[in-house]
């Protein structure tokens, strides 16, 4: 990677946006299509270039928003969304540091622009990575900080008013990592000139997955009235025979309006009514939301129609939208994770947003496979490892009953000045933004605010006291985790969590190739947490890289051998354990993904029980008997899924 100036590549830009970055504002209801909402997708081709001036700075010395992209200089074509690493056959681009440039010219529907002040017309990203800056016509509208969340603009007054001219929408995005961003990283100067050309440099991560970039979910432009709902939140209660279901619903544009809500079933049966911006809809013998393998219907979703009308200069304006509503408690006692009163046993994957050529860009049929060998595999859950995961999946967990630890991008919190006050405080913005996306969702059931943290310094106990406390307070109804690889005598953040998440690589990382200590060490390792916090223990990560083909027995280490053997020696002392205080076991990893090279890496983590094109290697035999096998011990499943019939 080369840059010709003796700054972070763009760095004067970067370090300037991140100071100005403003905070979270409204709220973020994903677009759908209602009778009063209307949506335009914008994904396809996208004009892009990537800057490699000097400084990485030559869009914005020649403003290259002001005009066409193509204006300024050559162009590709550029799938949105995906990655743009590994779209074209350039290795520059494939290790690119620094700002690139998207742009796409789109006609908006004529009933959009007239010029009524009646109608909103708002730009959505579902996420750019890592800092975008967004012109339209050559006007900022917005700029956001953070890859993996949506951000919005209202874009009524620069596009209203003048029909049938292209509406032009320009991306400026830089992926670098800095000790302060979220996850951090850190940007290196190679000065020995004898070794390395002129102001050579490299992007430093801690966190052992390829730092893909571009605009990686949809693109969309939708509508609303000037008036219209903003913000809705869901909380629910439940017994036998009744529910209750809290709502909070905040209306912008006007002071008076009129609200009314109806609660509809799947048949479309409305089943309570409410009125007015906050209330309690009570529920009769309600459906629950039920995880996957806990009962026959799981998932099961309700329809909260909301339905906000104003009187804005004479004109009435109706504002609708449909939220789904999963009718779900959650508890947790000192050796227990309760879903709707019963416990519940985490058995299921860690994942990544990952995949050939697309990177992490959002692709439906490698979701929807990616669910389905979910549901093959037995798999009840999974955690959103180390980022938030599309709103489009976890859409699919909440209707297919996944249940999911949420948690946000604070992965690689390693270097000292990554737990000062800058950092804490976007950490605190970046859990705004989670919760307010996530918040309504009966899938989720936990937040996880970082992924192995240097936990074992002094001051992550005041970094994550504060982050877990402003986590709660957003959101009281769910239990707050990190996921944690230090000490159990070191970890100044464990005091604060409610429940302890482990990774532990016994025989892998830490003696190699030694199977027969699995079994001292993981029974050490669970007791001394449990005896220290009192607190239910769930396995969030474990594992050992295989090579797809590779066999070797007795068992080498890489072999599909050794990954089958070290999952059984942990899986013993699961069950013995899981009587006790273990409430849940997530395998590290659900299909091989990318990293930067290294000589520890053959393209990329082998730890998949799939490959990265998702093909089963044998560990996923031994897992997928492993989970049918939990989820037949109980009682309530019907015979259909407990003979396996419903996905082989």
């Amino acid at each position: 990677k080369m840059a010709m100036s003796g700054c972070v590549p763009g760095g004067c830009c970067l370090l300037l946006l991140l100071a100005l970055a403003p905070g979270p504002g409204g709220s973020l209801l994903y677009p759908r299509d209602t009778p009063s909402r209307e949506r335009k997708e914008l994904g396809g081709l996208w004009s892009f270039r990537a800057d490699f001036s000097p400084g990485r700075d030559a869009g914005f010395a020649q403003r290259w928003y002001r005009r066409p992209l193509r204006q300024s200089g050559p162009v590709i074509d550029m799938p949105v969304p995906a990655s743009f690493n590994d779209i074209t056959q350039d290795p520059s681009l494939e290790n690119y540091i620094g700002w690139v440039w998207y742009e796409k010219e789109v006609l908006l529907p004529l009933r959009w622009l007239q010029d009524d002040h009646n109608t909103r017309v708002v730009l959505r990203f579902g996420s750019a990575h890592y800092y975008a800056i967004v012109w339209v016509n050559g006007e900022q509208v917005v700029e956001h900080e953070g890859g993996h969340l949506p951000f919005e603009a209202d874009i009524s007054s620069i596009v209203q008013g003048s029909p049938g001219v292209p509406c032009r929408i320009t991306v400026a995005l830089n992926n670098t990592l800095t000790p302060h961003t979220l996850p951090p990283g850190s940007i290196q100067y190679m000065n020995d000139k004898t070794r390395y050309p002129k102001n050579y440099f490299v992007q430093n991560i801690r966190f052992d997955f390829f730092n893909y970039a571009g605009i990686h979910r949809p693109v969309v432009l939708y509508t609303t009235p000037s008036v219209y709902i903003d913000d809705i939140t869901v909380t629910t209660t439940s017994s036998e025979s009744v529910a209750l279901v809290q709502y909070q619903v905040s209306v912008v544009g006007n002071a008076l309006y009129s609200l009314s809500l109806s609660l509809r079933d799947q048949e479309g049966k409305v089943v309570a009514t409410g009125d007015g911006p906050a209330g309690e809809l009570k529920v009769l013998n309600p459906n629950l939301w039920w995880p996957y393998l806990m009962h026959e219907n799981p998932g099961y979703r309700y329809s909260l129609e909301v339905k906000m009308q104003a009187q804005v200069n004479g004109a009435l304006l109706e504002d609708v939208y449909t939220l789904p509503v999963g009718i779900r408690t959650v508890h947790v006692t000192s050796s227990q994770f309760l879903i709707n009163g019963r416990p519940f046993y985490f058995h299921g994957v860690n994942k990544h947003e990952d995949a050939d050529i697309r990177g992490k860009g959002l692709d439906w049929p490698l979701v929807m496979k990616d669910f389905n060998l979910l549901r093959w595999l037995g798999a009840n859950s999974f955690r959103t490892s180390h980022y938030p995961y599309a709103e489009e999946i976890m859409d699919l967990c909440d209707a297919y009953g996944i249940v999911v630890i949420d948690e946000c991008p604070g992965v690689g919190i390693k270097m000292p000045e990554s737990f000062g006050n800058k950092s804490l405080q976007h950490h605190l913005v970046v859990m705004e933004e989670l919760i307010r996306r996530d918040k309504n969702r009966p899938s989720v059931v936990m937040w996880s605010v970082a992924n192995e943290p240097a936990s074992e310094l002094s001051q992550a106990a005041y970094y994550f006291k504060t982050v877990i406390a402003h986590t709660k307070a957003l959101d009281p109804s769910r239990p707050v985790t990190f996921v944690t690889d230090a000490n159990y005598a070191l970890d100044h953040g464990a005091p604060y969590v409610d429940v302890i998440c482990v990774n532990s690589y016994f025989s892998w990382y830490h003696d190699p190739g030694h199977l027969e200590v699995i079994p001292l060490q993981l029974t050490a390792q669970f007791e001394n947490w449990y005896k220290t916090y009192q607190k239910p223990i769930i396995q969030s990560e474990y594992g050992a890289d295989s090579v797809p083909g590779l066999h070797s027995d007795p068992p080498l280490m890489f072999s599909e051998e050794y990954q089958k053997a070290m999952l059984r020696e942990y899986h013993s002392v699961f069950d013995k354990k899981r009587k006790e205080y273990v409430i849940g076991e997530l395998i590290w990893n659900f299909a091989d993904f990318m990293t930067n090279q290294g000589t520890t890496r053959v393209l990329g983590n082998k730890k998949g029980i799939f490959t990265r094109q998702r093909q089963p290697k044998s560990a996923a035999f031994v897992l997928r008997e492993r989970y049918w096998k939990i989820a037949n011990e109980s009682s309530c499943l019907p015979p259909i899924i407990k003979s396996h019939n419903l996905f082989l």
